[in-house]
């Protein structure tokens, strides 16, 4: 009975909000994701969490995001990306990371020549210009094990989300007051879905091609995971292989004469963006966290996120890159590419998706090189 109870609650309640947006204007200007965070962290501090939540958590969260990424992907036009806005944040936020990464080895390091620091470095190089699918190969590359890596992955659930969070209450005001608004690149005529729908486009004028790019998105999740299965991982499933076959296979069906008719697709993938962003809330029980241990390594952590974004916000100043895809990159390169439908549904901005994205995984492809070349170069001071 309470097991229906909470998977009734982790259903409804996004939908629920998405609804009232509508009617009650004030949650449409502070977002239904800030208020889903705010109610998932506050249920699960005020109750708990326990296996069964957190299996289903994990369940609903594994499901969401391999059907999201297509469904919002479906529902937009490639031929809106600034591709030269692109690679310049995309230059700007990977230089950020490796200038702060390697300045921060020098002031958190325990003494000269601290190889073992190096490591951590290297490895959390790799992190937030890759992301976690990087972090197994330098550890391996570079000899980080032990203690120093269980600290340095807990530190980043703790870090990544202490960022989350700021992007989610104060993201796109401090992005767009920082750096210049505006959707570059934004010639397309095609029709642009509402960011806060009311229901889901299963209407009568809708129907159809709601059911279409479900469908599509069901067998897009499938070959990609089969895809992923057979590229093999850690825990048997390549999460760069994966997530870079959802976005290939959703941006080639979005080009199709179906796709390009339906409207419906990425007011579905938003709701699921909205239930994956819940069940996180949801699973984030402060009481369970624990920052003993060495704090050197979650000093160095925090520096690197927070100085880095604070060096990119600089640089794309300079090179006036607009701050919806400074913040949309920024994500994808802390975060991880499935945050990034997340960053674009709280800047009501469906325009930077594929930008956000592709950046994201650009980073996973270059990340195992930073990481190890970072080692080598710490490696002679």
């Amino acid at each position: 009975m309470l097991t229906a109870l909470y998977i009734i609650y982790l259903l409804g309640t996004p939908l629920l909000l998405m609804n009232l947006a509508r009617r009650w204007r004030w949650i449409d200007r502070v977002s239904p994701m800030t208020l889903l965070y705010i109610i998932g962290i506050a249920v699960a501090n005020s109750i708990g969490t326990s296996a069964t939540t957190s299996s289903i958590n994990d369940m609903v969260g594994n499901i969401a995001i391999p059907l999201a990424i297509p469904l919002m992907l479906l529902g937009c036009d490639i031929r809106r990306i600034s591709w030269r806005n692109a690679s310049r944040v995309l230059i700007s936020g990977l230089v950020a990371v490796l200038v702060v990464s390697v300045g921060g080895y020098f002031l958190f390091r325990h003494g000269p020549h601290d190889t073992e620091f190096a490591k951590v470095c290297a490895v959390a190089t790799g992190m937030y210009t890759g992301g976690i699918p990087n972090v197994g190969a330098i550890a391996k590359g570079v000899g980080l094990e032990g203690e120093n890596y269980l600290y340095l992955t807990s530190y980043d659930l703790i870090a990544t989300g202490l960022y989350l969070i700021f992007i989610v209450f104060a993201g796109k005001i401090v992005f767009r007051r920082l750096l210049p608004y505006g959707r570059a690149g934004a010639t397309s005529t095609r029709p642009q879905p509402d960011l806060n729908p009311t229901l889901f486009p299963f209407d009568r004028e809708h129907r159809k091609g709601s059911f279409l790019a479900i469908g599509t998105a069901v067998a897009i999740a499938a070959v990609s995971l089969v895809l992923a299965k057979l590229a093999g991982g850690d825990d048997g499933v390549n999460m760069t292989v994966l997530i870079l076959a959802l976005t290939t296979l959703a941006i080639a069906a979005s080009l199709t004469k179906p796709m390009r008719k339906q409207q419906g697709s990425f007011d579905i993938g938003l709701y699921l963006v909205y239930l994956f962003c819940f069940t996180i809330a949801n699973s984030c029980d402060i009481r369970q966290m624990s920052l003993s241990g060495s704090l050197n390594i979650f000093g160095y952590v925090m520096f690197v996120i927070f100085v880095s974004i604070v060096l990119q916000i600089i640089m794309a100043r300079l090179l006036k890159i607009d701050g919806d895809t400074v913040m949309v990159s920024s994500v994808a390169l802390i975060n991880s590419p499935p945050f990034v439908p997340m960053a674009a549904a709280l800047l009501g901005n469906k325009d930077v998706i594929v930008t956000g994205i592709s950046i994201g995984l650009i980073g996973y492809m270059l990340g195992n090189y930073l990481g190890i070349a970072v080692f080598n170069l710490l490696l002679l001071f």
